[in-house]
């Protein structure tokens, strides 16, 4: 889980210090992170958002199915999202010490504001979106999304259910094969 979730922090293949299972999570996140960009039902999804936003639509697309997930968690775990979540942010404060520097810089950010939980909620969105569009210096116009999120929220959804299943599918799949490799 640890290895999955700060991924996108560790580059190359600067993780072989890492124990076993962090290392099989960050190469699980590479491999679905390929997966994503490839799949035909996220490219719908990109192609709703392209002509607003650019090459933002991808970053939108993630966080827009980020809220899915979380609206939808009880379809997909017996454990509470307010549990899970509570889990999480245990676990990577337990193992602060080797967390890459960024992460240890958002982590508290992300437990302050509880951004895992209120992703499920618009308003969790929209926060997370104004933030982005700081960070591009407006360039992004992601402050705006909030709108087609409510504007084409069916459909995208209906993309993330049709997605994920794919999704699980595949991570299943590949996370048996890394754990047979490493």
């Amino acid at each position: 889980m640890m290895g999955n979730f700060f991924a996108d922090h560790v580059r190359g293949n600067r993780f072989q210090h890492f124990p076993e299972a962090i290392q099989q999570g960050i190469l699980l996140h590479r491999k679905i992170d390929t997966f994503t960009d490839n799949h035909e039902i996220v490219r719908i999804s990109k192609r709703r958002l392209h002509e607003r936003y650019g090459h933002y639509d991808g970053v939108i697309i993630d966080i827009f199915y980020d809220h899915f997930l979380a609206k939808n968690w009880s379809s997909y775990s017996q454990i509470p999202l307010a549990v899970f979540v509570k889990n999480v942010y245990q676990l990577l404060q337990k193992h602060f010490s080797i967390l890459p520097k960024k992460t240890q810089e958002l982590l508290p950010y992300m437990i302050q504001y509880d951004w895992l939980y209120n992703y499920q909620f618009e308003k969790g969105i929209d926060q997370v979106l104004q933030g982005m569009n700081r960070r591009t210096k407006g360039k992004s116009q992601m402050h705006l999304a909030i709108e087609d999120l409510q504007l084409l929220n069916t459909e995208l959804e209906n993309d993330f259910l049709t997605f994920f299943k794919d999704l699980k599918n595949y991570t299943s799949n590949e996370l048996a094969t890394l754990k047979k490799s490493l």
